[in-house]
Order: structure tokens, then C-alpha cells, then sequence
């Protein structure tokens, strides 16, 4: 367990790093693209952005004339729809919160909704394909789980294209979800996308995202609680390699009482220009009575030349709370880790694999799905080969 160290410390070659407390958005959530200035890369949401690799997605440029290939595959039961954007479900969960998420909501014509009934316990997953076939795209996808349902959704992105899409998570009361978001882009893709899950009373959300291609890849998971009750464990691992630009923001919004959320982002990075974000807010408002919280990211450096910024907030509103608490750890490959292992007969490269799969082997095991981990530490270790040892 990380230890928890005041802002913009050092221990043991572990760095902090911190930022005001309240620096959540620059705008008040619209659907409204015109709600958001362009950003200029000074905003606080901004400022780790290299927006000059966003192709237009931030400033009203980009032109929608590529294509994104969605298929899905859901177990019997599961209704899979494509609708328009009169659609009540569309924008339910909670509006954009930033120009790149406004715009994708006013940009995409249809979106696909897959629903699973109430009560309706899926023994299988439902598999969505997501393939970027190039050019510029706009997306909106819908996951709704009914009443005391339970599910597993994988959203697997492939490919290369420039992207920008809203993923809204609809969990009704005592339902339970898992999503694993997986990206897996080309070396050029770029994607930028909003996720966010209403959860229900009682309800269970689980997210694990998983981040390794693409030449940029900028996230925004967010949590809203619908009813007392609601849990949320948001799991996430990212291997950021040579030039790559991979950002994870997380906001988990208390404003009800009686509700827990968990966070636990790792990552690796290795190569030249490699820059990791990691931010993690978490808002306990003043009506929120009763909220279990905790934050955790830690970031294992492989070589030099790549950048981490780390930044947990705790806002705090309120003093009846069961807990909360958040951690950042940054640390390089320690030499003295592969000398134990070398000293027991284990190659170099065998004991840097080791290692690496061991700093993420937990996270992966949240996956719940044998094939798909098996996949993911295959990645892991491929990414490793290319690396300079």
C-alpha cells in the first residue's frame, strides 16, 4: 500500500505531485459545445494535453470523414439497438463536460443502445468491437442494466481512425455491472472519450480500463450516484511506450449519502517521450453522509526519457463520513529487484517481465475473464521484447 504523502514531497524517490484542490472542469457541464472555450492548453483540465496532436477534436476543426466499425455480441436476452438522437436514454447518465465531449455528443447521428432486462443474470459477456477504419469519427454508445440485473460488458477498441465518443452506464437499482474497456489502437489512432455511469440505489459498478495503443489516448471516467446505496470500483492499468501520450481523469461525484467508491490506476511506462496523466478527483459534497472513499495510482518508470504526472483531490464537505483517503507513488524499476531475482538464476529479461507482471497482476485479476487476462499480459510482455532492456 502506497503511503499518503502531503503534496509536492519526496521519499525514497517517490514523487508527489499535487495541485489546487478544486480543478475539476473549467465549465459548467453542457451539451452545448459553445459552452466551452477553446481550450489553449493553460485551463488546469487542459494543461497536460499536448493539443496540437488532438487533430481539431478540441477547437471545432475536425470534420467527421472517416468511419468506426461497431459490432456487438450479447447473449440471448440482450436487446442491441441503434437509435437516433431523440432518444431518451441519450444523455441520461450526465451531460459532457468538456468541448472534445460536447462536440462528440453534438457530432455523432446515430448511437447504439444494448440493454439488458431486469432481473436478467448473464452467464456470458456481451462483446462490443469497436475498429477505426480511419479519418475522423464521432461515437455514442449506452449500456443499461435493469433492476437486479447482473452483466458483463467488454468494449474493445481496435485499429486506427481519430475518435471522439461518449459512453454513458445506466445501473438500475440493486443491479450489478462490469465493464472492461480495452484500447488497443493502432500506432496513430487518437481517441478522446467521456465515460460516465449513473448508479443506482444499491447498485454495484465495476470499471477496469485498460490502456496500451494509440499516439494519444485521453479518458474521463465518472461516477454519479442516482440513490443511497451505490458502489463503484474503478480499476485501471496503461502501458505507455515510445512518443505515446496516454491521460486517465477520473471524477467520482458523493453528492448522496451512503455510498462507497474504490480507485486503483497502475501504470508502466518505458522510451523516449513516453508521458503518462493520471487525475483523480473524488467530491464529497455536503449532503453525501456516510461515504467510504479511497484513491490509489502508482507508476513504475522503466527507462529514462519517460514523464508521469500523478495527481490525486480529496474534497471534503462534510465530517460524517465513514472514510477517505488517497495515494500517488512514481518510482523507477528498482536494480536491486532484478539482482534478487538474477542472483536465483532468472535472465535479465526474465526478471524484468516478472517484475512488470507483478505490479500489475492484481488489476489484471479484477478482469474476471481468463482469456482476456491471458491477452492483456501477452500485450504486457510484448511491450516488453520491444523495449531496450
Amino acid at each position: 500500500m502506497a503511503e499518503t504523502i502531503p503534496a509536492g514531497s519526496t521519499t525514497d524517490g517517490v514523487i508527489q505531485v499535487g495541485q489546487p484542490t478544486d480543478a475539476r472542469v473549467s465549465a459548467p457541464a453542457s451539451y452545448d459545445v459553445a459552452d466551452f472555450p477553446v481550450p489553449h492548453g493553460r485551463e488546469e483540465d487542459w494543461r497536460f494535453t499536448p493539443l496540437e496532436r488532438l487533430r481539431g477534436l478540441h477547437d471545432g476543426t475536425a470534420v467527421a470523414d472517416g468511419g468506426v466499425k461497431v459490432e456487438v455480441i450479447a447473449p440471448e436476452g440482450v436487446t442491441v439497438e441503434t437509435v437516433g438522437r431523440d432518444d431518451a436514454r441519450l444523455g441520461k447518465a450526465g451531460k459532457p463536460v468538456d468541448r472534445v465531449a460536447a462536440q462528440a455528443y453534438s457530432s455523432f447521428e446515430k448511437a447504439s443502445v444494448v440493454s439488458v432486462p431486469k432481473e436478467t443474470v448473464l452467464t456470458e459477456p456481451v462483446r462490443i468491437a469497436v475498429h477505426g477504419e480511419g479519418g475522423t469519427a464521432f461515437g455514442h454508445q449506452v449500456i443499461e442494466v435493469g433492476a437486479f440485473a447482473e452483466a458483463v460488458v467488454v468494449i474493445d477498441h481496435t485499429g486506427d481512425a481519430t475518435v471522439a465518443a461518449n459512453v454513458e452506464y445506466l445501473i438500475g437499482d440493486g443491479a450489478k455491472l462490469t465493464v472492461v474497456s480495452v484500447q488497443d489502437w493502432g500506432d496513430t489512432a487518437v481517441h478522446v472519450g467521456q465515460h460516465t455511469a449513473l448508479v443506482g440505489r444499491d447498485a454495484t459498478f465495476k470499471s477496469v480500463v485498460v490502456t496500451f495503443g494509440g499516439d494519444l489516448v485521453r479518458l474521463h471516467p465518472r461516477v454519479v450516484y442516482g440513490a443511497p446505496g451505490g458502489e463503484a470500483e474503478l480499476y485501471g492499468l496503461y502501458f505507455t511506450d515510445n512518443g505515446q501520450h496516454q491521460e486517465h481523469r477520473l471524477f467520482i461525484d458523493h453528492d448522496t449519502p451512503h455510498c462507497r467508491s474504490n480507485v486503483a490506476y497502475k501504470g508502466a511506462l518505458q522510451g523516449q517521450e513516453a508521458h503518462a496523466v493520471w487525475i483523480g478527483d473524488v467530491l464529497i459534497r455536503a449532503a453525501a453522509e456516510g461515504t467510504d472513499t479511497y484513491e490509489l495510482n502508482r507508476n513504475l518508470v522503466l527507462t529514462d526519457g519517460a514523464r508521469v504526472d500523478s495527481v490525486p483531490n480529496l474534497e471534503i464537505e462534510t465530517g460524517e463520513i465513514v472514510g477517505a483517503g488517497h495515494a500517488s507513488a512514481t518510482g523507477r524499476f528498482e536494480d536491486e529487484q532484478l539482482f534478487y531475482l538474477m542472483a536465483r538464476g532468472i535472465p535479465a529479461d526474465e526478471a524484468r517481465r516478472l517484475v512488470v507482471r507483478g505490479f500489475f497482476a492484481e488489476l489484471v485479476q479484477q478482469i474476471g475473464l481468463p482469456e482476456l487476462e491471458e491477452r492483456l499480459i501477452a500485450k504486457i510482455e510484448a511491450e516488453l521484447e520491444a523495449s531496450v532492456g
